[in-house]
């Protein structure tokens, strides 16, 4: 009974070690899911943070913020340290037994107009198969100190309303995401409500790649 105990942990150990060590079965799947010849190696960190800039190679990238979810963390940065301004990625860490590792991510940066009155930025990544993590996922940026709440609506099989997250503390300009159903499917829709629960920005979009600006509705 002993050795079979033995013999099990030794092949758990093997398949652990063979699945996510750079260049493993995970890098093997997600080169697959990305269309990539051959097999892409993705190191390995002590933190999440390490993880991040061990694969993505920046050193301009500054991560302002880290949001624990199921299986790992979503990071998110800014480009060339700048704590404010119309950018704004993330990314998804797993955790393994063998360290932290980077899964898949994005970002975004665009030129605003200084006369438009904006009230939020985003970007929309979806669920690609193969890669595994919270997603799809809408995030970005609240600009306008109006809105109080951003909600999502989608179609498809889980068609619906899911009121996203806001992150205010530990941040110097608000942060938002709402984690969808992997069935979620267009159209797609963005409102942002203010403190009485009226909407005072909207957008409609079909495409789940889509990212940009939302400006505040006329009065």
């Amino acid at each position: 009974m002993v050795i079979a105990v033995a013999v099990c942990f030794v092949l758990f150990i093997g398949f652990v070690y063979a699945y996510d060590r750079p260049g493993g079965i995970a890098d093997w799947r997600y080169s697959r899911a990305s269309g990539i010849s051959g097999t892409i190696k993705i190191p390995l960190g002590d933190t999440p943070e390490e993880a991040v800039r061990k694969f993505r190679n920046e050193a301009r990238t500054h991560i302002i913020y880290r949001e624990p979810v199921a299986g790992g963390a979503l990071l998110f940065n800014k480009l060339n340290e700048q704590k404010e301004g119309n950018n704004l990625g993330i990314e998804f860490v797993r955790k393994t037994l063998l360290g932290w590792k980077w899964v898949y991510g994005g970002n975004y940066s665009y030129s605003a107009a200084t006369d438009q009155n904006e009230a939020l930025n985003f970007m929309s990544i979806p669920k690609y198969k193969g890669i595994d993590g919270p997603f799809p996922i809408i995030f970005g940026q609240l600009m306008n100190s109006a809105v109080a709440s951003v909600k999502v609506t989608v179609g498809g099989e889980a068609a619906g309303e899911y009121n996203a997250k806001i992150i205010s503390e530990g941040v110097q300009q608000r942060i938002w995401y709402a984690i969808l159903p992997v069935t979620a499917d267009k159209p797609y829709k963005i409102e942002t409500l203010n403190g009485e629960g009226i909407v005072v920005a909207s957008k409609t979009f079909d495409d789940p790649t889509d990212f940009g600006s939302i400006v505040m509705l006329t009065k």
